[in-house]
C-alpha cells in the first residue's frame, strides 16, 4: 500500500521546487493534494494536471500564507474538497539578501519583514489554522521547511534569511511540544543549497553553473541537492514510519563543511 493512502495533504508554495517535488511525490504515494500557490497560476495548474494523469486528486489553491484571512480560506477549501487534513508542508518561502553592514535599511530592515511575514508568520498561520482540523482527528502530521542557513550555513548576505529559518526551527519545537498530545507530529528538514529558483534567479548559465561546483566543493558528498532528495525526507517525516519522531530537524545538506563555529 502506498504511504500516504487517503491521506490528504496541503502543500504550501508547491507550483515549482521543493514544493512542486514534494506535492508530486506525495500524489504517488496515494496523498489527495492541495497545490498552494501566490502568484504561479499556470505552474501550479501544471502540477495539479500532472498529478490527475498519474491517477491522483489534486486541487491548485491561491493563497498567500502571509495573509490569514487568505490562509484560512484555503484550509475551508480543502476540508470542504477532501474531508480534512492529514499533513501540512510548509514550503512557502521568499529570500532577500542582505550584508549587516553593507546593505541599505530598505535592503536589510526591509527584507526581513518582507521575509518574516512569509517565512514565519506564514508558518504560524497555516499550522495553527491546520492543527485546528488534525485534533479532531487525533493524527496529523506538520513539517516545515527551514534552511541549513538556520542553523549556521555560513553564506554572506543571508542573515536575514538565515534569522527567518531560524525562528521556523523554534517554531517546530514549541508546536511539537504543545500539539503532541493530539497525536500530531511537528517535524522540519533543514536543505542545504538545492538546485531551486532561489539559487538560479537572476543568474546567468555560467554563474549557476560556478554556483553549484562551489557549493558541490563545500558538501561532503560532493553535489548540491535537487529538490527531490529534500522532498524525499518530507516524505518520510510525513509518513507512518516517522510516527514516533517529533520536535526534531533532519538537515539534508550533502555533508556541509562550511558552518560557522557552534556554541550550543
Amino acid at each position: 500500500m502506498a504511504r500516504l493512502s487517503n491521506k490528504v495533504a496541503i502543500v504550501t508554495g508547491s507550483s515549482r521546487g521543493i514544493g512542486r517535488a514534494t506535492a508530486l511525490t506525495f500524489a504517488r504515494e496515494g496523498a489527495k493534494v492541495c497545490v498552494n500557490y501566490a502568484r504561479s497560476r499556470d505552474k501550479a495548474e501544471e502540477v495539479v494536471r500532472e498529478i490527475k494523469s498519474m491517477g491522483g486528486e489534486a486541487i491548485a489553491i491561491k493563497a498567500d500564507v502571509s495573509n490569514l484571512e487568505e490562509v484560512k480560506k484555503m484550509i475551508e477549501t480543502v476540508v470542504e474538497t477532501f474531508g480534512g487534513i492529514d499533513i501540512l508542508v510548509n514550503n512557502a518561502g521568499i529570500m532577500y539578501r542582505g550584508t549587516v553592514l553593507e546593505s541599505s535599511d530598505e535592503e536589510f530592515y526591509g527584507g526581513l519583514e518582507k521575509m518574516w511575514n512569509v517565512n514565519v508568520k506564514g508558518v504560524l498561520y497555516c499550522s495553527r489554522e491546520a492543527a485546528k482540523h488534525m485534533v479532531k482527528k487525533r493524527y496529523g502530521r506538520i513539517i516545515n521547511v527551514a534552511s541549513a542557513l538556520g542553523i549556521g550555513l555560513a553564506h554572506m548576505g543571508s542573515t536575514p534569511y538565515a534569522i527567518t529559518k531560524m525562528a521556523v526551527i523554534m517554531i517546530t519545537k514549541r508546536f511539537a511540544f504543545e500539539l503532541g498530545k493530539y497525536g500530531i507530529n511537528v517535524n522540519a528538514v533543514a536543505p542545504g543549497p538545492t538546485i531551486t529558483d532561489m539559487m538560479t534567479a537572476g543568474k546567468s548559465p555560467e554563474e549557476v553553473k560556478k554556483s553549484i561546483e562551489s557549493n558541490s566543493k563545500k558538501s561532503i558528498l560532493g553535489r548540491v541537492a535537487d529538490p527531490q532528495d529534500i522532498a524525499d525526507a518530507i516524505l518520510f517525516l510525513a509518513s507512518d514510519e516517522a510516527k514516533h519522531i517529533t520536535g526534531q530537524l533532519i538537515v539534508v545538506d550533502g555533508g556541509r563543511m562550511d558552518y560557522l563555529p557552534h556554541s550550543i
